[in-house]
């Protein structure tokens, strides 16, 4: 994929894409967005591309409950301009930033906001290493979708999803159901 950004002005951005895939990420993870969310969706559709929408700052440490209350906002925003997916923001590390704390401690309480808010269909969590990826899977079970998990790792979380790795075999919600 070949991805091109343009910027004119100040004040206005254009995306020039070509690309095999169908879908753009847009954020302002390190950024503040100058367009509304109806134009980027709508310029994104004028290329062909569905959009997904990463909720979170990069910079900001890990998120509070005011922040998540803002990001479900924005979340809304963005589906209803027509963004198809949302993703919680998690980084390369995993560590002071969205969901984890410091130390890496995940939030299940606020990742439980997400998933009831918009759904395992909606929304995607970044989970870039081991621990956040079963950290991930252990509280939400097989359902969850996650991404930012790097190439050499998606067998192994693919493996735990599916209950068959060793620390993940007791654990109920990860259990192979019996066959019939």
């Amino acid at each position: 994929m070949k991805w091109r950004l343009r910027r004119a002005s100040c004040r206005r951005t254009w995306i020039s894409a070509r690309a095999s895939g169908s879908r753009i990420e847009c954020g302002e993870g390190f950024t503040e967005m100058p367009l509304a969310a109806k134009d980027v969706v709508k310029m994104a559709h004028a290329r062909g591309l569905d959009v997904q929408f990463e909720l979170g700052k990069k910079h900001t440490g890990p998120f509070t409950e005011e922040n998540v209350r803002a990001l479900i906002e924005q979340g809304h925003r963005w589906l209803d301009a027509g963004a198809v997916q949302l993703v919680v923001e998690g980084r390369e590390s995993a560590k002071g930033v969205g969901l984890f704390d410091d130390d890496g401690n995940f939030n299940r309480g606020f990742a439980d906001s997400f998933a009831k808010e918009f759904g395992f269909q909606t929304v995607i969590f970044e989970a870039p290493n081991k621990p956040s990826q079963f950290a991930l899977l252990d509280h939400f079970g097989r359902e969850v979708h996650l991404c930012n998990v790097r190439l050499e790792e998606l067998l192994r979380v693919e493996i735990y999803r599916r209950g068959l790795h060793s620390d993940a075999f007791q654990k109920e919600n990860l259990r192979p159901s019996p066959s019939a």
